[in-house]
């Protein structure tokens, strides 16, 4: 199945995400507008469609919304990828803005593992604790059952956000690519 929407609804947050790696178009609603920014820039520079609806206990704090959609878009991202079969598998990519960097590598073979290596210059951006980004970036891909390494470096905290967010969402595009061979499963083992 190449599209997914989930709905997630707790104390704390009521999440909805439609994702599709094939594109469409994007409507990003976080109430977050730093958070709004860096997924509509996942969203374009990957190619896919996608609409986030999110609302969530922001006058405590952002760390439910920020969490709690990521791992809704990991949940919609592995209903995408379901058995493996036909996905191309592997991606990375280096995406640079102006002075920042980012490399991001995928494995989609359904293993979550975080490697997020790098320094932010100050302790937010755009209202987010910027631990929460490697909170996101965690939560998502052990949701999305993904190995991602994520490196970076930079002197502008928003620039490095972006920098990873492009790069995440190039490198998903290229991950999700069909091989040619719809019922191949790309493990020695023939599953993931």
């Amino acid at each position: 199945m190449r599209q997914a929407e989930i709905s997630r609804e707790t104390k704390e947050t009521n999440i909805t995400i439609s994702f599709d790696p094939d594109g469409g178009s994007r409507e990003i609603l976080t109430a977050l507008p730093f958070l709004d920014h860096m997924l509509e820039s996942f969203g374009r520079h990957g190619g896919f469609g996608l609409f986030i609806a999110a609302k969530g206990d922001i006058q405590v704090d952002p760390h439910h919304t920020v969490e709690d959609i990521a791992i809704v878009l990991g949940m919609a991202i592995k209903e995408v990828i379901g058995d493996g079969r036909g996905i191309t598998r592997f991606a990375s990519v280096v995406v640079p803005m102006d002075e920042a960097r980012a490399e991001v590598a995928l494995d989609c073979g359904g293993r979550g593992y975080l490697v997020f290596e790098g320094s932010f210059v100050g302790s937010g951006t755009g209202g987010i604790s910027n631990d929460l980004f490697e909170h996101f970036f965690y939560s998502l891909v052990h949701h999305a059952g993904i190995t991602a390494h994520v490196l970076f470096t930079g002197r502008s905290d928003h620039h490095i956000c972006e920098s990873i967010f492009k790069a995440f969402g190039i490198a998903l595009n290229l991950a999700l690519t069909k091989s040619g061979n719809e019922s191949e499963i790309r493990s020695t083992k023939g599953t993931f």
